[in-house]
């Protein structure tokens, strides 16, 4: 006949006092109250594992933290596992592994693992712009969220108020970085699905704005207004220099004495410091050269042609040529990156090669097999048209108005 254990009562667990040895009170079904001889009493699960039948003991907590009722609790949950032939102990450190998972894999832990590998395909200043609106804008609400906590209502209420302020790129942008994180955790196996795919959709599309560039018959006004513009000659150089050289802001602003091979007359840009990650070559024409014999003495001492002015161990910064364009009053008709623009417009009016002038832009197109071949090909092809291109500037500054052109002067001006 089997021992029938007469379930304990508060009363009994109350009045239980410590022995000189550890003593248990049982109270059925497994569960027990293990009294040390120092008066502390624990609730244990007494069990066989599952399959081995190897019998051991998992802790539920002590008393009175853990009152009866809350043991009975715990110990019907065991018995309901291992009526399911899973192992109660097993079950506990599976829960405390996926909540640890849980706790380690929030949307900026994981973000910060999809930039990593994002930095590896586009530039510095990139990458730490798109960081800088996740910490603005998303992070702040939804930072500290579990990956497969993330929904969509959630994420279009944290993005909707900077909607209704107008700020339609900033939500396209944020949209896409966002889906482009939740891409990244389904394939590193932390989501089974995208819960942001189509998020988009709930907010209007941003009309697209070309940036604000000057029409080719402006030019020889644009010469003549940044010579007489009240900016230092470094910023004047940068600006000239990014026009004749075709480059982007950031690419003008962080050219280095390293990158320049005056016995080819070619200005090599390494790949890191590329928008495509991919290396760019500049032909140097008579006109870049004379910039850089201008400004040489200036920056010599540092490795960058343009130092920043607080400190010659860094590059001035790639907003340093937009600064000077609105303290000339071109604030709204011209930013640095287009300049760009005025080359491309008049290059293409000019009649040279559409693919010369993207090769001159460093613009990459999908086609990896005639990209290689552009790089190969197009560098001899682009030299003419640089030289015609620098010419073209020279001529637009008539009275003397280019740095390129007036090296002598100014250095003696400088001197």
């Amino acid at each position: 006949m089997a021992i029938v254990t007469k379930p304990l009562t508060n009363t009994q667990i109350k009045q239980a006092k410590p022995k000189e040895k550890l003593y248990t009170l049982s109270d059925g079904g497994g569960l027990q109250l293990r009294i040390k001889p120092n008066g502390s009493k624990l609730w244990l699960f007494d069990y066989k594992r599952p399959y081995t039948k190897k019998r051991t003991c998992l802790s539920f907590g002590s008393y009175p933290d853990l009152p009866l009722a809350d043991a009975r609790r715990k110990r019907d949950e065991a018995r309901g596992l291992l009526a399911k032939d899973i192992d109660p102990q097993e079950h506990r450190e599976e829960e405390a592994r996926t909540n640890e998972s849980a706790h380690s894999n929030t949307l900026e832990n994981i973000a910060a693992k999809w930039l990593k590998v994002k930095k590896t395909k586009v530039s510095a200043d990139h990458a730490a712009d798109t960081w800088r609106s996740l910490e603005l804008h998303i992070f702040p609400y939804l930072g500290q969220v579990p990956i497969h906590k993330i929904s969509a209502v959630k994420t279009i209420e944290v993005i909707e108020p900077i909607a209704a302020k107008g700020s339609l790129e900033t939500v396209k942008r944020l949209c896409q970085r966002l889906n482009e994180i939740m891409v990244y955790a389904v394939n590193t196996g932390l989501l089974n699905a995208n819960p942001l795919a189509g998020i988009s959709q709930a907010f209007q599309t941003p009309i697209k704005q070309h940036l604000p560039t000057l029409k080719p018959e402006q030019l020889p006004e644009f010469m003549s207004a940044l010579s007489l513009a009240s900016i230092k000659i470094t910023t004047r150089c940068l600006i000239e220099w990014q026009l004749h050289t075709m480059v982007r802001p950031s690419e003008a602003a962080g050219a280095q004495w390293s990158e320049i091979d005056f016995d080819s007359s070619l200005w090599n840009i390494p790949a890191e410091r590329m928008k495509a990650k991919k290396a760019h070559t500049v032909p140097l024409t008579a006109q870049t050269l004379n910039l850089l014999e201008l400004i040489k003495p200036i920056s010599a001492r540092s490795e960058f042609v343009f130092p920043s002015d607080r400190t010659q161990r860094k590059s001035t910064n790639a907003s340093t040529a937009n600064m000077a364009l609105k303290r000339m009053g071109y604030g709204s008709q011209l930013v640095a990156h287009g300049l760009r623009s005025i080359a491309s417009t008049i290059l293409n009016e000019q009649g040279f090669d559409p693919d010369i002038i993207e090769a001159a832009l460093a613009h990459v197109g999908k086609n990896e097999v005639r990209n290689a071949y552009n790089r190969a090909d197009y560098i001899e092809r682009r030299k003419p048209m640089m030289v015609w291109w620098s010419g073209y500037i020279e001529n637009a500054a008539s009275g003397n108005f280019s740095l390129a052109g007036n090296v002598r002067q100014i250095k003696a001006r400088i001197n």
